[in-house]
């Protein structure tokens, strides 16, 4: 495959150098990021492709005297990510997207710089698939510090965009619509993206990562089977939820076959009455990575990934927990657009974490995670099989005339977590229990 060339890798350390030691490309990391963050050797492409599920009900034209649900063509937009070749002095991407405002008021409209060129040609055959699921009312340009850096590193990359509801102004059978609508996208656009695609990707390598709404959604197309009794069954019109429910007729539509990893950050569905029941996670066979903030005012931690990583026994499963921080744990850092107000800056920064740092963190996890599950990677399970689980108690006394930047290498002796910086291991634990435990 066709690697950066060292002009183009200096271009991007200087763009991480950039705005007080930021980066201004949210995928490429800082001098802080810990080692497997770095952005890797392939250049990126990107391009968009549209998708149609025709015959789904339109829950936000329910009947409000019936409670009759027309049907109509779904419309998904999936943007994709992926190894590329393209001659020097082309032009990145500029993504553009909007968030909801603060109630009363206007979408706001943002931009963030990338380091994909559109449509450019894909390299290479057979790369393992990667799909993701934003957060509600999120959409893909605000994850571009994961799927940028990830199609960098050798995989191709599809976004749904889910075209949630505005969840401050509709009615609450509206609001819910994502609990229905996000497994079912992500199972037909997975499966869509696999047709279309054809040789460029490896069918039998797929991982599945999810934020927020976007975690219960790949969770559930992951495998965790919903219970009959959880609360969006009754939330969602007609009922229609519960054709999808454990040892329902569409139970098994909803899941995506052959799913090799799975990574949910700050997983929604666990608050009130989980989601899939007690024994739904259990349903979880692939390999998971969790996420999460332990102050999280949105998604609760002790019913959110907290509860998955008990309740998924059948999984090899890590959980890392940032301490004190909320549920910013997954976007970019805030465009200049949405720094006007603080409405509009919290929906991208932690209050406490530094988001590039947050960024970075989980960039080297997933990383590692997918190295391991798609890849066959071996070597990279040290990164995830941490010495000790809080990572303020790890220690590396280095060889005298060790750089101050080094990553630690790990091994014997070594407690501080391989491939992070002295010092620089702070404020998470990293947990890991096998399947059957």
């Amino acid at each position: 495959m066709k690697r950066f060339p060292g002009s183009i890798v200096m271009l991007l350390l200087s763009m991480a150098a950039a705005a007080n030691g930021r980066p201004t490309v949210p995928s490429v990391p800082g001098i802080d990021a810990p080692e497997l963050a770095m952005v890797g050797p392939d250049q990126v492409g990107f391009r968009s492709i549209r998708l149609s599920h025709s015959g789904q009900p339109k829950l936000d034209a329910a009947d409000p005297k019936t409670g009759v649900v027309p049907r109509y063509d779904r419309n998904l937009v999936v943007d994709l990510w992926y190894p590329a070749t393209f001659k020097r002095g082309a032009k990145p991407m500029t993504y553009r997207a909007s968030f909801w405002g603060e109630p009363p008021h206007p979408p706001i409209a943002f931009t963030v710089p990338g380091l994909a060129v559109l449509g450019a040609q894909a390299l290479g055959e057979k790369h393992p698939l990667v799909i993701v699921s934003h957060g509600y009312s999120n959409a893909p340009a605000s994850m571009t510090w994961l799927t940028e850096n990830l199609a960098s590193k050798g995989y191709v990359v599809a976004a749904i965009h889910h075209d949630d509801p505005n969840p401050y102004v509709v009615s609450a059978a509206v609001r819910n619509a994502p609990n229905f609508y996000r497994p079912i996208d992500i199972a037909f656009a997975t499966e869509q993206v696999k047709t279309q695609l054809g040789a460029q990707i490896d069918p039998n390598r797929i991982a599945l990562i999810g934020y927020s709404q976007g975690g219960y959604g790949v969770l559930t197309a992951g495998g965790a089977s919903l219970d009959l009794g959880g609360v969006a069954m009754s939330q969602v019109a007609e009922g229609l939820l519960k054709r999808y429910a454990r040892g329902a007729a569409g139970a098994a539509e909803i899941i995506v076959p052959g799913i090799k990893a799975i990574v949910a950050l700050a997983p929604a569905g666990g608050a009130g009455k989980s989601a899939w029941g007690a024994d739904g996670l259990a349903g979880i066979t692939a390999p998971l990575l969790l996420i999460q903030g332990d102050a999280d005012p949105v998604v609760d931690y002790k019913t959110g990934a907290l509860a998955v990583f008990a309740g998924a026994v059948n999984s090899n499963r890590y959980l890392l927990t940032y301490r004190q921080a909320g549920h910013a744990v997954a976007l970019n850092p805030a465009p200049a657009e949405m720094r006007g107000s603080l409405w509009d800056m919290d929906w991208f920064e932690d209050p406490i974490w530094r988001q590039d740092r947050i960024n970075a963190i989980n960039l080297h996890f997933v990383t590692a995670f997918l190295a391991v599950n798609l890849r066959g990677e071996d070597g990279k399970r040290s990164y995830l099989d941490v010495p000790v689980e809080d990572s303020d108690k790890g220690e590396w006394i280095a060889p005298l005339g060790t750089p101050w930047g080094a990553h630690s290498p790990g091994g014997e002796g070594v407690t501080l977590w391989r491939g992070f910086q002295r010092r620089h291991a702070r404020g998470m634990t990293l947990q890991h229990r096998k399947a059957a435990e």
